[in-house]
């Protein structure tokens, strides 16, 4: 009996608990094999539980240090606990050991926004994209990122392209709306995203002061 296939899929089914006995059960059985550890890490993780999960995690490369999985979800710990500098590190590792998809390459150009540091982000964010091309989050920080290095005429197509795979997206009608704002005469066409944005998000209040600013001064 796979306990790790039985837990993943208590998951699927939103059973924690089973999930968590399940677990369990492939590490009692298997000591020795870090997929247990990894997987009770997640749980872990989903259930704010952060010392405990990276406990699992650290068990588990003490097992394998090549495993991509292991780094990725210890990634994941620290980024959302706003270890950005630590989290960096272990993305990185983890598409050394082959992690593959967008996913890891977003997290890293992420990571380096949340540092400051754009330049950089700029072509682990672009590789994401290109790696999953309706990858919506991907997509728009892409696009914010080239915005914030003043790439407008790079980043409109970004936005544009968001809000073809996500018509709704408060935040892409947001950036748009900004960027005609500020690169262009489109004054009408930065009112209609502006609004959009607040209509869409009605906490979007950043939409609504430049929707009201750019009106007043017309």
């Amino acid at each position: 009996m796979n306990y790790n296939e039985i837990g993943i899929h208590a998951l699927q089914e939103g059973n924690t608990e089973e999930a968590i006995k399940a677990f369990t059960q492939a590490i009692e059985e298997q000591p020795d094999n870090p997929l247990g550890y990894i997987n009770f890490g997640h749980v872990l993780t989903s259930m704010d539980d952060v010392e405990r999960a990276e406990r699992f995690f650290q068990k588990a490369l003490t097992l394998d240090e090549t495993s991509a999985t292991a780094y990725y979800g210890l990634a994941n710990l620290y980024f959302n606990s706003e270890r950005y500098e630590e989290a960096l590190k272990l993305y990185e590792k983890a598409v050394q050991y082959g992690l593959e998809g967008a996913d890891a390459h977003f997290m890293i150009g992420k990571c380096l926004g949340r540092l400051d540091q754009p330049k950089l982000a700029l072509p682990y964010l672009q590789r994401a994209v290109e790696l999953d091309r309706n990858d919506v989050p991907a997509r728009l920080s892409y696009g914010i990122t080239l915005a914030s290095m003043e790439l407008f005429d790079l980043a409109e197509p970004q936005f544009q392209k968001v809000l073809e795979l996500d018509p709704d997206n408060s935040d892409a009608h947001y950036n748009l709306g900004i960027l005609y704002a500020v690169s262009t005469n489109r004054t009408a066409d930065a009112l209609h995203h502006l609004k959009q944005a607040y209509t869409l998000d009605e906490n979007n209040e950043m939409a609504r002061y430049a929707y009201d600013m750019i009106s007043t001064q017309l």
